[in-house]
């Protein structure tokens, strides 16, 4: 059976990898040229994806050891180190390399086996670390010495800023400066939170990185992938379908191959407009569950705010008394408040002055459920 070529979680091949050319050439630039890169933009851009294709490259899979670790989920410095180390060990495939590690890194208890393709593993387990100071410093000291440069990606980076440790920004950012064979990329969706971290002279992180923006994938580009990808399997959609999808979610990656994901299905062998209606629902209502229960969590005004934002699409001016009374908020105070809990919590994305909620479909819900059909 064919795979469906719109991939949405993981990365497979650059044959479902759609453009990102320029993107990848500069951050396999920067990758040799052991210059560290921040990258931010909206969660579900495709930001993972791009790392994943620059790691699967020849010139990376044979000069680099290369690890990814997305810490949106960790919630202090040991989660941290835990999820760090375990990557690394993934990488040690012979009982030599295994030797080293256990050399170097000797506050931890590694636990040895052999996976289902014959080779070794290694790992250890979260309350292993006993002192994750010594810990932090042996993993450094291991990939200082490893046999290949290291390129070590992690996703979701501004987590760090709030982890109940003291500093933990001014100690990774030493490690990193004094450590000579590793180049870092920094991932994140979280714009206000790193752009502090990377861009204010009182931060750590100060001028350390190369910031990048990742933008939405050219529309005329996409819709070449589309057709093609369509094609290939004796199916139909037209240019303006392609872009009546796009132009519905702003080129954002991840809603773009959800919502052509169903149509690659439901084609037979043309789509229809209804079909792109119906597939949009689809995704909408899997959700209504969900979203019922996060809205209703949250407090009066936050909810007030999320469902006006929701309501504007692209919201500026938040503050502005007109933006108030056409959404019967409670006061500029009040609506800064709101919004920051609205940030913390990741419900919603600013960017230059303007907010949107952060998932696409749970928008789209809000605005359904305020009456605005679109």
């Amino acid at each position: 059976m064919n795979m469906n070529p719109f991939v949405t979680s993981g990365y497979v091949s650059p044959e479902y990898f759609c453009d990102r050319k320029n993107e990848t050439e500069q951050l396999l630039r920067d990758i040799q040229g052991r210059s560290h890169t921040v990258m931010i933009s909206p969660r579900r851009m495709g930001k993972t994806g791009l790392i994943q294709h620059c790691f699967y490259q020849d010139v990376i899979r044979e000069n680099f050891y290369s690890v990814f670790i997305d810490i949106y989920a960790t919630l202090c410095l040991d989660d941290f180190i835990y999820m760090f180390g375990n990557e690394i060990c993934k990488q040690l495939r012979t009982k030599n390399a295994l030797d080293i590690f256990a050399r170097i890194v000797k506050s931890l208890k590694l636990d040895i086996g052999i996976d289902e393709n014959g080779f070794l593993t290694a790992s250890f387990g979260l309350g292993d670390i006993k002192d994750a100071n010594r810990t932090w410093d042996e993993l450094f000291n291991y990939i200082a010495k490893a046999d290949k440069s290291c390129v070590i990606a992690i996703d979701e980076f501004q987590q760090i800023s709030r982890y109940p440790e003291k500093n933990v920004e001014a100690l990774l950012r030493t490690y990193i400066q004094h450590c000579n064979n590793a180049t870092f990329i920094f991932a994140g969706s979280q714009r206000h939170l790193l752009q502090n971290m990377f861009a204010s002279a009182s931060k750590p992180f100060y001028h350390s990185a190369n910031i990048v923006s990742l933008k939405p994938i050219d529309k005329g580009v996409y819709t070449d992938f589309v057709q093609e990808k369509f094609s290939q399997a004796g199916k139909n959609i037209t240019e303006s379908q392609i872009a009546k999808v796009y132009d519905s979610f702003e080129g954002h990656t991840w809603y773009l191959q959800s919502v052509f994901y169903l149509l690659y299905y439901m084609s037979q062998p043309d789509c229809t407009e209804e079909m792109i209606e119906q597939a949009i629902d689809r995704r909408i209502m899997d959700n209504e569950d969900v979203y019922s229960s996060l809205l209703y969590s949250l407090p009066e005004k936050q909810q007030k705010l999320l469902k006006a934002i929701a309501m504007e699409g692209t919201a500026v001016q938040i503050q502005s008394a007109a933006f108030i009374k056409k959404y019967s908020l409670a006061s500029a105070s009040s609506v800064q408040s709101a919004t920051n809990k609205l940030l913390d919590k990741d419900l919603i994305t600013q960017d230059s002055g303007s907010y949107a909620v952060n998932d696409r479909f749970f928008g789209m819900w809000l605005q359904r459920a305020n009456g605005l059909v679109r």
